[in-house]
């Protein structure tokens, strides 16, 4: 018998929503994985270093890893409204030499957020400090860091840490492209084989659907890997996260990722990479 593949996805509940299917052996054909839970950070780690068959990681990342693993045309994470914010303290504060936490220097969001300050803070912001997302709004309300740049549940809660949205990169990103914010990839194993890449898309796929057709089924497991989130804010977050482009890039998925790459390249903040590279 043949190995479970190993895979590894966050604990968020956008991702135990799409993968609890497949996870829990209930798509039909498809052997259930062997699971690693890791924050967005860790996992994109694993990738670089080739560590895992399937990870959900940054599509910040992905330029390091296009070699060794494809990118799979779903059940990551774009969409429209659901960018990453910039939090501070005081409303209109000026980032101007200031310390901004952030949850990865290889992040979508650290990249949206380059972009972005580009333009925004034209004498340019301080140190960066990279830290898990969930210790982020913490550190800016404790005066840690001036400002900090969060992702997930925190565009729900951030109010209740007393921070202000000084701007939202996702807003910046639309504004500017058309095109919906992409967030985190699922890659896999380019050695596993065009066929075998084709029938890991098809699974991914019948997980997500499995998630739409019985939202109840998967209840218990987001809310077991939810890090104490409140059940309204868990369903938020799935809603916001998992849509059209989680079932299928598409045009404007593909589009929108190969965006984000060509102008994070030509501001030297990412390799560049061949078009070619994102299908396999």
């Amino acid at each position: 018998m043949a190995e479970p593949l190993r895979i590894a996805y966050s604990p968020c509940p956008n991702d135990t929503f799409v993968f609890h299917a497949w996870a829990h052996d209930l798509v039909p054909g498809a052997a259930a994985p062997e699971v690693t839970f890791a924050d967005i950070d860790i996992t994109n780690g694993l990738a670089e270093r080739g560590e895992l068959d399937v990870l959900k990681i940054s599509y910040g990342q992905l330029p390091w890893v296009l070699d060794e693993y494809a990118l799979l045309p779903c059940g990551g994470a774009l969409g429209r409204g659901c960018g990453p914010l910039v939090l501070v303290r005081e409303p209109g504060a000026d980032l101007t030499g200031r310390r901004v936490a952030v949850p990865s220097e290889r992040s979508t969001a650290y990249l949206l957020f380059r972009l972005w300050a580009a333009k925004a803070v034209p004498g340019g912001f301080g140190e960066i400090v990279v830290l898990p997302f969930h210790e982020i709004m913490p550190a800016v309300r404790d005066g840690r860091v001036d400002a900090g740049l969060v992702i997930h549940e925190a565009r729900f809660t951030y109010r209740q840490y007393g921070l202000h949205k000084l701007a939202d990169m996702g807003e910046a990103w639309e504004q500017e492209t058309g095109l919906p914010i992409p967030l985190g990839a699922i890659i896999a194993r380019r050695s596993l084989g065009t066929e075998r890449l084709r029938e890991l898309a098809e699974t991914v796929r019948a997980s997500v659907r499995l998630a739409w057709e019985d939202p109840a089924a998967s209840r218990a497991y987001v809310l077991e890997h939810a890090q104490e989130m409140d059940p309204d804010v868990a369903d938020q977050h799935i809603a916001l996260y998992v849509n059209e482009f989680t079932a299928d890039l598409g045009e404007d998925g593909y589009a929108a990722v190969h965006g984000l790459l060509t102008r994070a390249a030509a501001e030297g903040l990412v390799p560049a990479i061949d078009p070619g590279a994102l299908a396999f």
